[in-house]
């Protein structure tokens, strides 16, 4: 096998793997809060929102440490440990307790820190400036196919359905939790770790023999990560993409855990209502699929960079915001387990929230396989640095939208994401004519990229 073939194994291996893990996670996410509010234990007093607001406020905090744990563990461990504890948080809600249920918050937020950095470090080795592309969006049509597969069983389980009883909750985590192992399983597929880099390693030639893994060179190693990630935290280009990335915070929060929680708390909706939760996730994922395959996979023939595709993802969203406001009403976020009989500007329509589900998707899938192609771009010789600090600013942006999406209702949730993603695109677009001039001043065909 050629090298370029090995590293495009590496990267379908990634993204398989990550398919399996955020199927179970992502499932998790959008049918949570539902399923908390349908709890008989009276014992039980866990919030899926501040759940999820916790999970991100730790990850972003962790992102800052992330690298230099990378460093050391180097990254395929790195990532079996964060596939582990992503199990065990699935695996809390086989028989949730308030105490398990927030601890494992907590847990899973170190994890996923360390988890995505390894990720962003294994595409980035594994790829170029003319592969870049392509392989960002290979692996986030992988990844996103795990909208696919759990809602859809959520969907045709809980068909008809007006209450998530033990029993349903029980066989649906159990089954999540297993699909999760199976994906950290994967991980070891990966080739060795000695042939990748690992975030702040010096060149092997450089290393004095069998010092390599000595505690002091580890150290200096993690030292030398972390050094990388607060100097890299506060040039131009990092302080403008963050822009871009506390938006698509704001909008994985939106799609993944209050959207879905609003369709199911519509009692016009009928006995469908549960059940339409899988079904808009799943074209949550086909949205995902398409963008991700199209944009990545179509790349090397686009005369005009990532700038398109940003633009199309913030008109898509936009169109999905106002008939989300339209068809919605605007209590849906907050409404109690017996749901909401209000009305926004048009009778609810299942069509209508489940057409908004695939524009989630689709446009969240412009903005995502662009920031990761040009961080991989940008930043090919510190990408653990620069992909922690991208997954610092979007989870504490997510933090802080699932904070207030217990008390806002639609209307300030839609504002709040109109605002921050119209200065996003308008910053993303900035940094992009600077990357197109910069390879246009090394002789490098700008479709390339």
């Amino acid at each position: 096998m050629s090298p370029e073939s090995k590293k495009l194994f590496n990267i379908i291996i990634l993204g398989v793997s990550f398919m399996f893990i955020f199927t179970a996670f992502q499932t998790c996410g959008n049918i949570a809060q539902t399923v908390i509010t349908n709890l008989n234990s009276t014992d039980f007093h866990g919030s899926g929102y501040t759940s999820m607001s916790i999970i991100y406020g730790v990850f972003s905090a962790s992102n800052l440490l992330s690298p230099s744990v990378v460093a050391i563990v180097k990254p395929q461990l790195s990532m079996v440990v964060g596939g582990i504890f992503y199990s065990l948080y699935i695996a809390v809600f086989i028989q949730p307790t308030t105490w398990t249920f927030y601890t494992a918050s907590v847990f899973i937020g170190i994890a996923a820190a360390v988890l995505w950095t390894a990720q962003g470090n294994c595409l980035t080795v594994n790829s170029d400036e003319n592969t870049i592309g392509r392989n960002s969006g290979v692996f986030w049509a992988l990844l996103q196919s795990s909208l696919f597969f759990g809602n859809l069983y959520v969907y045709f389980a809980w068909q008809g359905k007006t209450h998530i009883s033990e029993s349903d909750r029980r066989t649906v985590f159990i089954a999540l939790t297993v699909i999760s192992l199976v994906g950290t399983v994967l991980f070891f597929l990966i080739r060795k770790q000695e042939d990748i880099k690992a975030p702040g390693e010096e060149n092997p030639a450089n290393e004095i023999p069998g010092d390599s893994s000595s505690a002091q060179n580890k150290m200096a190693r993690a030292l030398a990560a972390f050094k990388k990630s607060i100097k890299l935290s506060f040039t131009k280009e990092i302080m403008l993409l963050s822009v871009t990335t506390a938006y698509t915070g704001l909008e994985l929060t939106f799609f993944s855990g209050v959207y879905g929680t609003c369709i199911g708390a519509v009692n016009r909706f009928g006995s469908e209502a549960k059940s339409l939760i899988g079904l808009s996730g799943i074209f949550i994922g086909v949205g995902e699929i398409l963008g991700g395959g199209i944009f990545g996979l179509l790349s090397k023939k686009s005369r005009f960079g990532r700038n398109p595709v940003v633009m199309l993802g913030i008109v898509v969203h936009f169109l999905a915001f106002y008939l989300i406001f339209l068809n919605m009403p605007n209590d849906a976020p907050i409404a109690p387990m017996e749901g909401t009989d209000d009305t926004a500007y048009m009778i609810p329509s299942k069509n209508v929230a489940i057409f908004c589900s695939f524009l989630l998707g689709l446009g969240d899938s412009c903005f995502n396989t662009q920031l990761l192609s040009i961080l991989g771009f940008l930043y090919s010789e510190d990408s653990a640095p620069a992909f922690a600090i991208f997954k610092f600013v979007q989870s504490i942006c997510a933090a802080v939208a699932y904070f207030y999406s217990n008390y806002f209702l639609l209307q300030w949730q839609l504002l709040i994401m109109v605002v921050v993603g119209f200065f996003g695109t308008i910053t993303f677009f900035l940094v992009e004519w600077k990357a197109a001039a910069a390879l246009a001043a090394r002789g490098s065909d700008y479709s390339s990229i």
